[in-house]
Parts: C-alpha cells; structure tokens; sequence
C-alpha cells in the first residue's frame, strides 16, 4: 500500500483540510463611519436591528421585497463576490481592495444613489436602469459590461445590490434615529426607518421619464440650435464644460467640483468620444433632462419645460461634438482626464496631476 492510500495519511489529510476550513474569518458587512462613533451598546443595538430587517452577509434580505427569496440573493452573492467585490467592497462601500487606484471611484451603493438613471434627479433607479448598467457597463471608467452573464446572473446580482443598497440607507436612518433618540426604538424601527427607505424606492417605479417629444431625424440646423443653446447664458453648459466642450474650465482644472460621495469629480470633455451614460439620443436626452444624481450637473427639465424640442437640439450637438474627433475634426485632445495643476505647475512649477485626482 502507498503512503497516499495509507487510512492513517487519509485521516489526516481530512483533518488537515477540516481544520483549514475552520479558520477561514466569515464576511461580515463593515459598519460606517458614523455606527462606530457611537457607544458600545448603541452600536449592538443598530446592528441587530440592521440584521433583523436588511439582514446580514450569511442571510441577506432586500429590504421591502420579501418575495425575491434567498435563494436568488445567495446566487446574486456569489456572482457579486466573483465580479464585483473587487471594486465596490463586500459592504458594497465602493472600497474594495483596488479602489482607491481607480477614476471614478467605484459606486458607493449605501446612499442609494446611483448617477445614470431614466428617473428624475435625486430620484431612486428603476430596477431596470441598474440591469442596463450592468449590461452594457460605463464606457470610460473601469465598470466593465457584463452581457455574456446569463439573464439570471445578471437579475440575481442586481437583487443583491438592492440589498447592499437599502441596507445602507436603513443603517442611516438607523444612526438619525439614534442620535435623535439616543437608543434603538423597535417600534420606530419598524413604523418610520424601515418605510422611510422603502418609499423612496416605491415612488420611483411610477416616475420613469420619457421624452416629451418625439425624437427628430437630426440635421445641421439641429445642430446649430443645440450649440447656440449650449453656449447661451441661461443653461450654463459651458460654465463646466468650456466652450469648445472639453470640459478645460477653471473649476475642473482647479479640482473644485466635487460628488456625494466626496471625490473630485469633473465636467465631462464631451470630445473624447466616451459618454458614461450611454451614446444612444435616448440617453444623451436623460442625461439633459434628468441630470447625473451625485454630482454637480443638474437636469434641465424645469429650465425647458416651455421648449422642450430643445433638449433634442442639446442632443444633437453634444453627438456631434463627441463624434467629432472620430470624423477627423478638431481640436486636438487636451491634457489627460483628470488633470489637477498644483499651485506649483500655476506659479510656472513643473505640472503634476494632484493626489486628489486618483480619487
């Protein structure tokens, strides 16, 4: 008999592995910044009401969807932790362990805030607006597509963000209470938190944006419009996207726009050829409309509400700058998106992007 058959050598191979597998540290979510401020007690305390109501890494919940079962979590889990996790963290914080080398920072999904939605802005996403996302990804940033997924993979780990997503703005309600409070309440939990985080999302489901008119077949005199209203003092674009829309203005140069999450954010150059949004009319025209949640670019719904045809005006100029460089036009690319000058590159030092940019 070989040493490997001996039974002696098998058991403890077996041991060896059970062991092994003992000492493997469970996932648990990581609390904010904020629940770690509290005192002991109240920290217990908000936790066990967290788990009970958004539960907890071994037993997910989506808050306020009790029929997406465990079983769906569990395999929108599995896919988060095999593509996801590396980026936008297990508590889905947006600090996983290659984060802080990107631009954009990965999504932190606990303010439920998400930027590129066919909601109004400050709205919730629709549940299909994060399928899209995850569909087709962000061009020019590192969120990458996912459309070779299966259709149940991709419904499962949109479930699952859900449920990172709602934990987290329940753990802020949580901490409102509380320092309200000064104790975790159950009946408060239960009557005011956990609505308050459910009706958001409820009341986006019945507000999904359409066009107000119809999309044109897009001209030169489309085009022409859309740039006299990009230029024009009423809608500021070029305050933050420059002129020739390169997005070479003081603020973005400076580093002085920043988003909800706190990172330096800029105007985007709308010639590099990349939209993040999406390069569909469609999406071009919720971006004007709607805005980007989270970050300084507002909706213009309400500024043209009495001329709408010119948000497909503003369509088709932004198209045809973006496209511009494509059909061998100018101007010539800028300095590399984010560029941040030190106060030494602008008394006449040598130029360094600024640390904040890595952000």
């Amino acid at each position: 008999m070989s040493v490997s058959k001996h039974p002696l050598f098998t058991a403890l191979a077996i041991c060896v592995a059970l062991a092994g597998c003992s000492r493997e540290t469970p996932v648990t979510f990581t609390s904010s910044e904020a629940v770690t401020k509290l005192p002991d007690q109240l920290q217990v305390d908000l936790r066990a009401a967290l788990a009970e109501h958004a539960g907890s890494h071994a037993t997910p919940k989506l808050l306020g969807n009790e029929d997406v079962d465990a079983a769906t979590l569990r395999r929108g889990q599995l896919v988060y932790h095999e593509r996801c996790v590396q980026c936008h963290g297990d508590s889905g914080d947006g600090n996983g362990p290659v984060a802080a080398s990107m631009y954009p920072r990965p999504r932190d999904y606990r303010k439920g805030i998400f930027k590129f939605t066919s909601t109004p802005y400050g709205a919730r996403p629709m549940r299909t607006d994060l399928i899209r996302t995850v569909n087709r990804g962000i061009q020019g940033t590192s969120m990458p597509a996912f459309r070779l997924l299966p259709e149940e993979d991709i419904a499962a780990v949109v479930d699952y963000v859900l449920s990172l997503t709602r934990r987290g703005e329940l753990e802020s309600q949580l901490v409102e209470l509380v320092d309200f409070e000064e104790a975790v309440d159950p009946e408060l939990v239960k009557d005011e938190c956990v609505p308050a985080v459910i009706q958001k999302w409820v009341d986006a489901e019945g507000s999904e944006v359409s066009p107000l008119t119809s999309q044109p077949v897009f001209t030169a005199e489309h085009v022409t419009r859309g740039r006299e209203a990009f230029l024009s003092e009423q809608l500021g674009c070029k305050k933050c996207h420059g002129e020739d829309g390169r997005g070479q203005t003081k603020d973005n140069l400076a580093g002085n726009l920043k988003d909800t999450w706190g990172h330096v954010t800029r105007a985007a150059d709308l010639t590099g050829g990349f939209l993040h949004g999406g390069q569909r009319p469609l999406d071009i025209y919720l971006r004007i409309h709607n805005g980007v949640n989270g970050t300084p670019m507002p909706g213009f719904a309400n500024a043209l509400r009495d001329d709408p045809d010119k948000i497909w005006d503003l369509v088709a100029y932004v198209m045809h700058v973006t496209n511009a460089r494509r059909s061998g036009e100018r101007p010539l690319p800028g300095p590399i998106s984010p560029y941040v000058p030190t106060a030494s590159a602008e008394s006449g030092g040598d130029a360094e992007a600024s640390p904040e940019a890595a952000e």
